[in-house]
């Protein structure tokens, strides 16, 4: 067992048992042992690769679309360039050299972005050399001014609290422990307003994740979009709502059992985007788009080719394996999914589907 774990088991041995929300605040964030304060897990090296680090591809047609949208609202003179969790800083980097030919786009964006990691934010200066950054650990923090926001696998690392359902209601799933070590358990039936009418889409014994923490960041940006302008790129494994235990451990590229690592393993759950539609209003939400069918709409398979007319053997190979893992059903096609957020009156985005996820 980890330092981290061992902690967490005397805890409970004091107060009794935690919520999964607790249990993933502590093991991420724990100043001394939390996952995402003392590492940088990105990558080959680490625990997970995210797209960005998959291609270039990936972050340089996003910002494409931030300058194709940022156009199409006036190209305002001056915007808010802000991501949330951006990693080592990969994603914004193809951004700001997809976008440096693009007139005025620069001379515009003032960049923030949202990091709590120490170890990550030195990674993302070293990154964005050259760019002046702000730091922030929450994005209520942002200025208020037009907002053209990114988040890329960021709010499946957000804490989830769990509920399965009884025979008449919810109880939420609990983490005890005992002399083997820490365990689930369920605690007495409970009745919260985020659950009303969920009795009618599930069965007993089903569990349902709620993202308490990602709603009013979600209002929040919503309410700044609707009042400056600009727009939100939510990019998640999920779907439109939550069904079933989704709670995972992720270490050396593995899922491994979520007691067995304490601090030394990611934590993440899928992302209910229904919710987080629903909390920005008034801000426009778009129709959930999966990740391969935004790509192919924002023109990949034509930049893959181009950028293949220049590789050959085991570079040809790796770039070819790049794309297919972004944009196919089997790998990340399917499973991540994009939404997007912008003012009621604002034009049509590109590459996502118009039908609304949520409507005022």
């Amino acid at each position: 067992m980890t330092p981290l774990g061992q902690d967490l088991i005397a805890r409970i041995s004091r107060t009794g048992p935690m919520t999964v929300a607790d249990y993933m605040t502590e093991c991420l964030l724990h100043p001394r042992h939390g996952y995402y304060t003392t590492r940088d897990p990105f990558g080959q090296s680490g625990d997970f690769i995210t797209a960005p680090e998959i291609s270039q591809m990936f972050g340089e047609l996003i910002g494409l679309w931030l300058a194709q949208v940022w156009t199409d609202q006036g190209a305002p003179s001056a915007f808010v360039l802000a991501e949330l969790g951006p990693g080592r800083g990969t994603l914004m980097s193809d951004v700001l050299r997809a976008t440096a030919r693009v007139p005025g786009f620069h001379g515009a964006a003032d960049l923030h972005l949202v990091e709590a990691s120490p170890v990550l934010r030195r990674a993302q200066e070293d990154a964005l050399q050259g760019h002046k950054i702000t730091f922030h650990d929450h994005p209520g923090s942002l200025p208020d001014a037009p907002l053209f926001l990114i988040a890329n696998e960021f709010f499946d690392a957000l804490p989830i609290r769990q509920f399965q359902r009884g025979k008449t209601g919810w109880h939420e799933r609990m983490i005890g422990a005992d002399a083997d070590g820490l365990h689930w358990g369920l605690g007495p039936e409970t009745a919260l307003e985020a659950l009303a009418g969920r009795l009618e889409d599930t069965k007993e014994g089903q569990i349902v994740e709620l993202n308490a923490p990602a709603l009013p960041i979600a209002e929040d940006i919503g309410n700044r979009i609707a009042t400056y302008g600009g727009a939100a790129l939510i990019i998640d494994y999920g779907d439109a709502e939550s069904i079933g235990d989704t709670f995972q451990a992720l270490k050396d590229h593995e899922t491994i059992d979520v007691f067995s690592s304490p601090g030394a393993a990611d934590l993440t759950a899928h992302v209910a985007f229904g919710p987080l539609a629903r909390a920005a209003l008034p801000a426009r939400a778009s129709g959930l788009t999966p990740q391969g069918v935004f790509l192919e709409e924002l023109g990949i398979t034509g930049r893959a080719r181009q950028l293949a007319a220049g590789l050959s053997g085991a570079a040809l190979e790796t770039h070819i394996a790049a794309h297919r893992r972004l944009t196919h059903p089997e790998e990340m096609g399917t499973l991540f999914k994009v939404l997007a957020l912008t003012a009621p009156d604002a034009p049509p985005l590109p590459g996502l589907d118009p039908n609304p996820l949520a409507s005022p």
